[in-house]
């Protein structure tokens, strides 16, 4: 057995041996990768990324495992395979020419096996048996099954022969992928494949409201345990980037450790020092109450202490916001310089939520902020149902969470209903109210903490003015008494 595969136990305490994919996701909901020394089938439409998952299987099981892979085509050439992959960052004409990976193209003539009406692997378990023992291989993908049988119609032959291919590769124990093109009814053409294979993933391209999704669900796992919801994926520069959910638990560790919100007034409203690391803050208000300049003003103090940070913005562009901030004295330019600030600015219809938080998850992992700060959460919704944003957020949370990040949340709550929520203040840790209060026919902003778990807090409302020095709390709203004189409660 390779020293890396992962072993796993089951329900029944078993230990089943696995194989890691490197793939970001995959191996999480997969609990450790695929069955090592069997076959899986990935099914899935035509354009959904069966090929390119299989050749990154192959490849990272190279570069990042010690394992060498075999590769059998029976569409593309070797050539064009290479070239396919470059978009991924994979060099693999190299990999080849260092005998690490095996290109082979088999070419099936669908007039000859008609022709003949005799078919059978022979010629092929020769020829993968050949290339397997020439580089040491411990990983074989074979794509796709429909070239293999296209021209055949007697589904007897076909059911046998399949089962002598994976039957041959679990002798041999070889970790295999299989590519298979989805049927109408079926997982597959034949409708077999996934009672043979010990693991089944399929992959779905779907799209909703002229926004396309790509979907992983591991539809069986023999022997282990798995995630069984669909997982959103994404197809990057860097690869396959799959976004796990049922494997996110409330298992992440806490710190008592405080953040400063950089506004000492803000800092004694909190205890006297500001919000826990690691915990999620909501700010909401109506708009024009200085959602941003709260959580932009957060972001500042972050860098301001050698930290890094990215804001995720979905309204402004990065230029529009370092112009606006500098009107309340935050000047984001020295951070983004010195690489402690990422600024983050798309518009919320350019893809869909699942390509969102994909994203999120990709650029906190390369960048491992200290803050992240999303401005505002609402807009994601414009194309989305309220309750898959929800769903949503929960995963970006305990995503944060996991790994440390204060997490600041603005949003926009409407004029017309200013308590509209989006359900998502109970995951809150903190949540911040701003609004925009009447007075004698002057407006005036307010800012109150309606809770902050684990600290004592202020609980009065405190108006505060923006101005060219940020933000600048003044004191206590004034209570009316029961004789009608107004009385200062003090904090």
């Amino acid at each position: 057995m390779s020293k890396n595969t992962i072993q796993k136990r089951n329900s029944h305490s078993a230990r089943l041996a696995k194989s890691p994919t490197g793939i970001a996701g995959l191996d999480e909901i997969s609990e450790g990768g695929l069955p090592c020394g069997r076959p899986t089938l990935l099914c899935g439409s035509a354009g959904c990324g069966k090929t390119l998952l299989a050749m990154e299987f192959l490849v990272r099981g190279v570069t990042e495992f010690g394992e060498r892979g075999v590769f059998v085509s029976f569409e593309e050439s070797a050539n064009e395979l290479a070239e396919n992959v470059q978009s991924l960052g994979f060099d693999l004409k190299k990999l080849v020419t260092q005998k690490k990976i095996f290109l082979d193209h088999v070419i099936i003539e669908r007039s000859e096996i008609e022709e003949t009406g005799d078919y059978n692997l022979e010629g092929l378990f020769i020829r993968l048996d050949y290339a397997v023992k020439q580089i040491g291989a411990k990983r074989v993908v074979l794509d796709t099954l429909e070239a293999l049988f296209g021209g055949l119609s007697n589904e007897a032959l076909i059911r046998a022969e399949l089962r002598r291919l994976f039957r041959w590769l679990k002798v041999r124990k070889l970790t295999a992928i299989i590519t298979g093109e989805r049927g109408e009814k079926s997982l597959t053409r034949y409708g077999l494949e996934e009672y043979v294979a010990d693991c089944v993933i399929l992959l779905d391209h779907q799209v909703a409201d002229q926004i396309t999704t790509r979907r992983l669900r591991i539809v069986k796992y023999r022997g282990s345990l798995h995630g069984t919801n669909e997982y959103p994926f994404l197809i990057t520069s860097q690869g396959f980037s799959v976004l796990p959910i049922t494997s996110l638990g409330l298992n992440y560790p806490v710190s008592t450790r405080r953040l400063s919100t950089g506004n000492e007034e803000l800092d004694g409203m909190l205890g006297g020092k500001g919000f826990f690391r690691g915990t999620s803050v909501l700010v909401t208000g109506t708009p024009g109450t200085g959602k941003t300049s709260i959580g932009t003003q957060l972001v500042d103090a972050a860098c301001g202490r050698g930290e890094r940070a990215i804001i995720f913005a979905y309204e402004e562009s990065q230029e529009q916001i370092i112009r606006n901030q500098q009107s309340v004295g935050i000047d984001l330019r020295p951070w983004l310089r010195r690489g402690l600030l990422q600024i983050h600015a798309v518009r919320p219809t350019v893809y869909g939520i699942e390509r969102h938080l994909v994203e999120m998850y990709d650029r906190t992992r390369n960048f491992s902020p200290h803050i992240v700060f999303m401005d505002p959460i609402n807009n994601l919704s414009v194309t989305n149902k309220p309750n898959e944003l929800q769903t949503a957020l929960i995963r970006l949370i305990d995503f944060f969470k996991e790994r440390g990040i204060t997490a600041v949340f603005t949003q926009l709550q409407p004029m017309s209903e200013p308590e509209a929520m989006l359900g998502v203040s109970s995951l809150m840790d903190t949540w911040l109210e701003l609004r925009n209060e009447e007075d004698e026919g002057v407006f005036r902003r307010t800012l109150f903490i309606r809770k902050s778990r684990g600290m004592a807090h202020a609980t009065q409302r405190r108006e505060f003015k923006i101005t060219a020095r940020g933000v600048e709390l003044e004191s206590p709203i004034a209570s009316p008494r029961r004789d009608g004189r107004k009385e200062f409660v003090t904090l």
